[in-house]
């Protein structure tokens, strides 16, 4: 694991032991990172040990399954000739595990492997974990330390941390848009509105998701595939495709519904039992591969809060939102949005008609329209990109 990028930093000095906590936690979290859209349902984490400023073993959880970050980068410090782990400190971006699932506990390991000590980004709200790895470290007489970045430890596993708290999922909202706020012209042309390089951090975007959603009215418009294409990762992670369709009006011959046996699909409708005409469509829809899932709203339309709180208990715990205006007004007005991230385009569409990011009822009066915190506007080729949190309807 180790590498000309995690290399020895020289000898340590007590007095920089703060800021070199911060340094080696910092390169803990861009390990985690390596493996954007591969663990779910379990956390990015990533592990470096060091002693005395020098790095003796690095690893990061690859997959859901597989080794912990802790074991890996304990097997990295044995193979580079560091059998004797005393003295050294662990830097975790999240709390070790200490209970069993599909491998042991991380907490015991490190016991067992002698370290000195293990800095922690943050505590694991895992109910199983919940400062029960801590406990068993410090009962051990091993020193831990907490909340070292934890801000960015937090941010590197927002979908976790949300689907573990709430049982829902993060959501993200994304659309490109012309200067003048139109996502298309009247007659509905939208390809290309964004930029090359904004169009392959979408597909990025979609690859670190578990679910890309949109609503049916994007699919009768653009009949879109809804898949990660990055050319240079061929093999990218794939999230599960998900079209909101209160009525089943998706057509069979769409590229979602006719690729459903090669890519995990979900229909997303309201309609309470498989009877008459819509009840043969939904069977005809699982011949063809995709799942038909009955999430009825009292108005008739799908209840969003259901559906999501559904795909969390699978294990879904991020969401990548790509329109229309419909369903995205009605997760937005229903406070399921955490993120939004707009490509803005130097073009001007006009038409009164012409789709905008955001349709439905709209929000009366202005006070009561969604607020973006936190927000930072970059370049994206020639677009312009903006992203913000959505601001809780208390704060």
């Amino acid at each position: 694991m180790l590498d000309s990028e995690y290399e020895t930093d020289g000898p340590w000095s007590p007095d920089a032991r703060a800021s070199g906590d911060r340094r080696m936690m910092d390169r803990a979290i861009d390990l985690a990172k390596k493996a954007a859209g591969c663990t779910r349902p379990n956390p990015l984490v990533g592990a470096i040990i060091a002693r005395d400023g020098a790095i003796l073993g690095a690893g990061y959880h690859e997959r859901a399954g597989g080794d912990h970050a802790e074991a890996r980068a304990v097997a990295d410090a044995r193979r580079n000739g560091h059998g004797d782990l005393s003295g050294a400190t662990v830097y975790v971006t999240l709390e070790p595990c200490c209970h069993v699932g599909r491998t042991g506990p991380c907490a015991d390991l490190l016991v067992s492997a002698g370290v000195s000590r293990v800095v922690c980004g943050m505590t694991d709200p895992d109910p199983r974990v919940s400062g029960g790895g801590i406990a068993r470290l410090r009962a051990a007489g091993i020193g831990v330390e907490t909340g070292v970045r934890e801000a960015e430890c937090r941010a590197l596993n927002r979908p976790f941390l949300k689907r573990v708290t709430e049982g829902l999922p993060f959501v993200t909202l994304k659309y490109a848009m012309s200067l003048d706020g139109k996502t298309a012209t009247a007659a509905g042309e939208s390809r290309w509105i964004s930029s090359v390089p904004s169009r392959e951090e979408t597909h990025r975007l979609r690859s670190e998701s578990a679910v890309i959603l949109c609503g049916v009215g994007t699919v009768l418009a653009d009949d879109p595939l809804l898949t990660a294409r990055i050319p240079s990762r061929p093999d990218a992670p794939q999230p599960v495709r998900v079209v909101v369709d209160s009525s089943l009006r998706i057509p069979f011959d769409s590229r979602v519904v006719s690729t459903a046996k090669k890519h995990p699909t979900i229909v997303a409708c309201a309609i309470p039992r498989p009877e008459g005409p819509s009840g043969g469509k939904a069977a005809a829809l699982e011949r063809f591969g995709a799942e038909v899932l009955r999430v009825p709203g009292a108005d008739g339309r799908v209840d969003l809060a259901a559906l999501f709180r559904e795909l969390a208990a699978r294990g879904l715990d991020s969401v990548f939102m790509e329109g229309g205006g419909t369903v995205s007004f009605s997760a937005v007005s229903g406070g399921l949005v955490d993120r939004v991230i707009a490509y803005v385009s130097p073009t001007l569409v006009g038409g009164a008609s012409a789709p905008t990011p955001l349709a439905g009822a709209g929000f009366t009066p202005l006070a009561a329209a969604a607020t973006l915190k936190d927000v930072s506007v970059s370049r994206s080729g020639e677009d312009i990109r903006v992203e913000g949190f959505v601001c809780s309807r208390d704060s």
